[in-house]
């Protein structure tokens, strides 16, 4: 029986969201202290949310080719195995 294990750790989950929140909090910060008018600003806030979106799709989508990889190595090691038979077993 094969058990199931986390990926990451807990600190490591905690540092993740911690340094999403402070990079949105300090970006938020600065922005509403800039001397812009409100639509600039609202340029900048579409921008960072096109930003966080972005690198949470592409680490994603890493992710999930690598882990296809392995399931695609695996199934290829197994049709190996299975023609390498002889016809009698």
């Amino acid at each position: 029986m094969q058990r199931y294990r986390k990926r990451n750790t807990p600190a490591f989950t905690f540092l993740a969201y911690f340094t999403f929140v402070a990079g949105v909090a300090l970006f938020s910060i600065g922005l509403f202290n800039a001397d812009m008018e409100l639509n600039e600003k609202g340029y900048y806030i579409a921008v960072m949310i096109l930003v966080a979106v972005g690198a949470i799709l592409t680490q994603k989508v890493t992710r999930d080719n690598a882990e296809d990889a392995e399931i695609m190595a695996q199934e290829e090691e197994e049709r190996r195995r299975g023609s390498s038979k002889s016809p009698s077993e």
